[in-house]
Protein backbone atom coordinates (compact mmCIF):
# COMPACT_ATOMS: atom_id res chain seq x y z
CA UNK A 1 0.00 0.00 0.00
CA UNK A 2 0.84 3.91 -0.81
CA UNK A 3 1.06 6.02 2.36
CA UNK A 4 3.14 9.23 2.72
CA UNK A 5 6.12 9.39 4.89
CA UNK A 6 7.43 11.80 6.88
CA UNK A 7 11.19 12.54 6.60
CA UNK A 8 11.64 15.08 9.78
CA UNK A 9 15.11 15.76 9.18
CA UNK A 10 13.93 17.86 5.95
CA UNK A 11 10.84 19.50 7.38
CA UNK A 12 11.41 23.43 8.06
CA UNK A 13 8.49 24.21 9.75
CA UNK A 14 6.61 26.32 6.58
CA UNK A 15 3.50 24.63 6.93
CA UNK A 16 2.63 24.69 3.60
CA UNK A 17 1.20 20.91 4.23
CA UNK A 18 -1.74 23.02 6.84
CA UNK A 19 -2.53 24.84 4.17
CA UNK A 20 -2.61 22.77 1.03
CA UNK A 21 -4.90 20.01 3.52
CA UNK A 22 -7.03 22.60 4.32
CA UNK A 23 -7.60 24.08 1.05
CA UNK A 24 -7.83 20.34 -0.58
CA UNK A 25 -11.13 19.87 2.20
CA UNK A 26 -12.82 23.19 1.59
CA UNK A 27 -15.79 23.26 -1.05
CA UNK A 28 -14.00 26.13 -2.95
CA UNK A 29 -10.77 23.99 -3.58
CA UNK A 30 -9.20 27.50 -3.37
CA UNK A 31 -7.35 29.90 -0.78
CA UNK A 32 -9.00 33.12 -1.34
CA UNK A 33 -13.03 31.48 -1.36
CA UNK A 34 -12.07 29.05 1.41
CA UNK A 35 -11.16 31.49 4.00
CA UNK A 36 -14.70 33.12 3.70
CA UNK A 37 -16.85 29.66 3.66
CA UNK A 38 -19.56 29.74 6.66
CA UNK A 39 -18.18 26.53 7.59
CA UNK A 40 -14.63 26.88 7.76
CA UNK A 41 -11.86 24.00 7.22
CA UNK A 42 -9.17 23.17 9.01
CA UNK A 43 -5.67 21.47 8.58
CA UNK A 44 -5.94 17.68 9.57
CA UNK A 45 -2.03 17.58 9.93
CA UNK A 46 -0.09 19.58 12.31
CA UNK A 47 3.21 20.58 12.27
CA UNK A 48 4.51 20.15 16.27
CA UNK A 49 7.98 21.88 17.39
CA UNK A 50 10.44 19.67 18.61
CA UNK A 51 13.34 20.63 20.85
CA UNK A 52 12.78 24.25 19.92
CA UNK A 53 13.65 25.03 16.06
CA UNK A 54 12.98 21.52 14.75
CA UNK A 55 9.19 20.76 13.12
CA UNK A 56 7.19 17.09 12.92
CA UNK A 57 4.52 16.88 10.16
CA UNK A 58 2.12 14.83 12.28
CA UNK A 59 -0.62 12.85 10.15
CA UNK A 60 -3.13 10.06 10.80
CA UNK A 61 -0.56 6.95 9.60
CA UNK A 62 -4.02 5.11 8.45
CA UNK A 63 -2.72 2.01 10.72
CA UNK A 64 -3.79 -1.61 9.54
CA UNK A 65 -4.99 -3.21 12.25
CA UNK A 66 -6.16 0.90 13.42
CA UNK A 67 -6.90 1.33 17.12
CA UNK A 68 -9.04 3.82 16.35
CA UNK A 69 -11.39 1.26 13.75
CA UNK A 70 -10.63 -1.06 16.84
CA UNK A 71 -12.70 1.06 19.60
CA UNK A 72 -15.58 2.80 17.79
CA UNK A 73 -18.84 1.80 19.09
CA UNK A 74 -20.71 2.97 16.56
CA UNK A 75 -17.73 1.14 13.52
CA UNK A 76 -17.99 5.27 12.07
CA UNK A 77 -14.62 3.95 11.19
CA UNK A 78 -14.18 2.17 8.19
CA UNK A 79 -11.10 0.81 6.15
CA UNK A 80 -11.22 1.65 2.11
CA UNK A 81 -9.98 -1.38 0.59
CA UNK A 82 -8.53 0.23 -2.63
CA UNK A 83 -6.62 2.41 -0.99
CA UNK A 84 -5.82 1.24 2.51
CA UNK A 85 -7.19 4.57 4.28
CA UNK A 86 -9.35 4.82 7.30
CA UNK A 87 -11.92 6.91 6.88
CA UNK A 88 -15.22 8.34 8.91
CA UNK A 89 -18.84 7.84 8.33
CA UNK A 90 -19.74 11.59 9.58
CA UNK A 91 -23.48 10.36 9.95
CA UNK A 92 -22.46 7.34 12.54
CA UNK A 93 -19.94 9.46 14.77
CA UNK A 94 -21.37 10.37 17.87
CA UNK A 95 -18.22 12.29 18.96
CA UNK A 96 -17.33 10.04 22.20
CA UNK A 97 -13.56 10.24 21.89
CA UNK A 98 -13.23 6.79 22.63
CA UNK A 99 -10.82 6.92 19.28
CA UNK A 100 -9.22 10.11 20.13
CA UNK A 101 -7.92 8.21 23.46
CA UNK A 102 -6.92 5.58 20.90
CA UNK A 103 -4.84 6.57 18.57
CA UNK A 104 -1.03 6.66 19.24
CA UNK A 105 -0.19 9.72 17.44
CA UNK A 106 -2.81 12.31 18.72
CA UNK A 107 -3.87 13.01 15.62
CA UNK A 108 -7.61 13.42 15.92
CA UNK A 109 -9.65 16.35 15.96
CA UNK A 110 -13.67 17.09 16.43
CA UNK A 111 -14.97 19.74 13.78
CA UNK A 112 -17.74 20.53 12.13
CA UNK A 113 -17.14 19.18 8.63
CA UNK A 114 -18.17 20.38 5.06
CA UNK A 115 -19.55 17.37 3.96
CA UNK A 116 -22.95 15.73 4.62
CA UNK A 117 -22.94 15.43 8.21
CA UNK A 118 -25.62 16.55 11.11
CA UNK A 119 -24.85 20.40 12.59
CA UNK A 120 -22.17 19.02 14.96
CA UNK A 121 -18.66 18.20 15.70
CA UNK A 122 -17.34 15.05 14.52
CA UNK A 123 -14.06 12.98 13.84
CA UNK A 124 -12.31 15.23 11.29
CA UNK A 125 -9.04 13.10 11.25
CA UNK A 126 -7.05 12.88 7.80
CA UNK A 127 -8.76 10.97 4.99
CA UNK A 128 -5.71 10.32 3.26
CA UNK A 129 -7.24 12.56 0.55
CA UNK A 130 -9.50 9.97 -0.78
CA UNK A 131 -10.88 12.04 -3.76
CA UNK A 132 -7.61 12.80 -4.77
CA UNK A 133 -6.29 9.23 -4.71
CA UNK A 134 -8.96 8.41 -6.65
CA UNK A 135 -7.96 11.12 -9.19
CA UNK A 136 -4.93 9.53 -9.33
CA UNK A 137 -3.49 12.37 -7.67
CA UNK A 138 -1.20 12.53 -4.28
CA UNK A 139 -2.16 13.72 -1.05
CA UNK A 140 -2.34 17.45 -0.89
CA UNK A 141 0.50 17.59 1.94
CA UNK A 142 2.58 15.48 0.20
CA UNK A 143 2.10 17.22 -3.30
CA UNK A 144 2.56 20.98 -1.60
CA UNK A 145 5.64 19.66 0.41
CA UNK A 146 9.07 21.59 -1.20
CA UNK A 147 11.46 20.15 1.00
CA UNK A 148 10.84 16.81 0.40
CA UNK A 149 9.52 15.68 4.27
CA UNK A 150 6.63 14.78 2.91
CA UNK A 151 7.18 11.47 0.55
CA UNK A 152 4.31 9.89 -1.18
CA UNK A 153 4.75 6.13 -2.43
CA UNK A 154 5.01 2.33 -1.56
CA UNK A 155 6.25 2.29 2.06
CA UNK A 156 9.16 -0.04 1.70
CA UNK A 157 10.42 2.01 -1.11
CA UNK A 158 10.49 5.38 0.94
CA UNK A 159 11.96 3.60 4.15
CA UNK A 160 14.87 2.26 1.77
CA UNK A 161 15.47 6.06 0.62
CA UNK A 162 15.19 7.10 4.19
CA UNK A 163 17.70 3.80 5.55
CA UNK A 164 20.37 4.48 2.60
CA UNK A 165 20.11 8.51 3.57
CA UNK A 166 20.66 7.70 6.89
CA UNK A 167 23.53 5.29 6.33
CA UNK A 168 25.29 7.87 4.18
CA UNK A 169 25.16 10.26 6.66
CA UNK A 170 26.68 7.60 9.36
CA UNK A 171 29.34 6.96 6.99
CA UNK A 172 30.36 10.71 6.06
CA UNK A 173 29.96 11.69 9.83
CA UNK A 174 33.13 9.46 10.41
CA UNK A 175 35.43 10.56 7.65
CA UNK A 176 34.25 8.42 4.69
CA UNK A 177 34.31 10.06 1.10
CA UNK A 178 30.97 10.45 -0.50
CA UNK A 179 29.54 12.64 -2.59
CA UNK A 180 25.96 12.12 -1.65
CA UNK A 181 23.54 14.43 0.15
CA UNK A 182 21.33 13.71 2.52
CA UNK A 183 20.02 17.26 3.24
CA UNK A 184 19.51 19.94 0.95
CA UNK A 185 22.00 23.25 1.90
CA UNK A 186 19.17 25.79 1.85
CA UNK A 187 17.50 22.95 4.28
CA UNK A 188 20.56 22.78 6.19
CA UNK A 189 21.10 26.90 6.11
CA UNK A 190 17.48 27.09 7.41
CA UNK A 191 17.85 24.57 10.20
CA UNK A 192 21.18 26.44 11.28
CA UNK A 193 19.29 29.44 11.67
CA UNK A 194 16.61 28.70 13.79
CA UNK A 195 19.05 26.49 16.40
CA UNK A 196 21.01 29.37 16.55
CA UNK A 197 17.79 31.75 17.50
CA UNK A 198 16.56 29.08 19.66
CA UNK A 199 20.14 29.25 21.57
CA UNK A 200 19.43 32.83 21.63
CA UNK A 201 16.24 32.52 24.20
Amino acid sequence: MKTVFVRQERCVGCRHCEVACAIAHSQSKSLIPAILEETKSYPRIFVEAVDNYLKFPNRCRHCDPAPCMQVCPTGSLSRDENTGSVLVDYLKCIRCGVCAMACPFGIIEFRKVIKPAPDREVNAKCDNCIERLKEGKIPACAEACKTGALAFGEINDLIRGARSDFTTRIITSRGAETEVPVIPENIKAFQAVMEKLASLS
